[in-house]
C-alpha cells in the first residue's frame, strides 16, 4: 500500500551540510561574532530563523541576527555549483514513485536554492510537489515545513526521510514516522535518540531495503 513520502532535500538527497555550516561561520564572521564551525554544523538542519539565536543567543540575534542571515544567503551560493546530490538520490525517487509513492520534496530553502536541487535531482517530473521558504512561517524543529508538505499533498498517511535530528522533531510534532540517514552529519544514536524509527548509512543502503516505508508507517500506527 503506497504512502505520502515527504523527503528533506538538504543533507539528505543532496550533500549540502558542511557547505551551509562554512557559509554560516562566515556570515557570523562578517558580523564579528565568531562561533566555533563544529558548533554550527550541530545546528545545520534548524532554519535560518531559528539559528542565529540557538548559537550565539537572542541579544546577537536582536541586534544582527537579519544581517547574519543576510550574509549567509550569498555566502552559501558562491558554493553551490560544488554541490552534488548523494550516490543513489535521483535512482532513489525513481523507485519511489514506481512503488507508487507520492513524493514531496520538503525545503525551507529559497526557492532558486530549490529550483537548483530539483534540477541536480532531475526531479520536477518524478515528484507530486515540493515546498520553499515560502510555505512556512517557523522553520525546523518546529513543524510548519512537514505541514505543509502535508497539505500539498491531501494527506497524512506519511513518512518523514531526513538526515538531522531537526528534521525528526519537526515530523514527530507533525504526527509522522521519520527514516534517517546519517549523511548529514548525525550519529545513528542521536537521530534514534530523537525519535527516528529507522536509520541507514547511506541513500544507497535505504534503496537496498524496500519495506524500510511499510515498516515506518506500521510503527506509526502501533504507538
Amino acid at each position: 500500500m503506497s504512502a505520502v513520502v515527504v523527503c528533506d532535500i538538504d543533507g539528505t538527497l543532496v550533500d549540502t551540510n558542511y557547505h551551509h555550516a562554512l557559509a554560516w561561520y562566515r556570515a557570523f564572521r562578517q558580523n564579528d561574532v565568531v562561533v566555533p564551525v563544529y558548533r554550527i554544523h550541530r545546528a545545520i538542519g534548524m532554519g535560518g530563523d531559528q539559528l542565529v539565536a540557538a548559537l550565539a543567543g537572542d541579544e546577537v540575534e536582536e541586534r544582527k541576527g537579519d544581517a547574519i542571515r543576510d550574509a549567509e544567503k550569498p555566502l552559501y551560493m558562491a558554493m553551490i555549483e560544488e554541490v552534488a546530490p548523494f550516490e543513489g538520490a535521483k535512482e532513489l525517487l525513481v523507485e519511489l514513485g514506481e512503488r507508487g509513492h507520492e513524493l514531496i520534496l520538503a525545503s525551507s530553502a529559497k526557492e532558486d536554492e530549490v529550483d537548483h536541487y530539483l534540477d541536480l535531482l532531475e526531479a520536477r517530473d518524478r515528484v507530486a510537489g515540493w515546498t520553499t521558504s515560502a510555505d512556512v512561517e517557523e522553520t525546523k524543529p518546529e513543524p510548519d515545513l512537514v505541514e505543509a508538505a502535508l497539505k500539498k499533498a491531501g494527506s497524512r498517511d506519511a513518512v518523514m526521510v531526513g538526515d538531522s535530528v531537526w528534521d525528526v522533531a519537526a515530523a514527530k510534532q507533525a504526527g509522522i514516522p521519520t527514516i534517517a540517514v546519517i549523511s548529514g552529519g548525525y550519529a545513528e544514536d542521536e537521530l534514534r535518540g530523537a525519535g527516528a524509527v529507522e536509520v541507514f548509512e547511506t541513500i544507497e543502503e535505504l534503496r537496498r531495503d524496500p519495506a524500510a516505508i511499510d515498516r515506518a508507517r506500521d510503527s506509526a500506527g502501533s504507538n
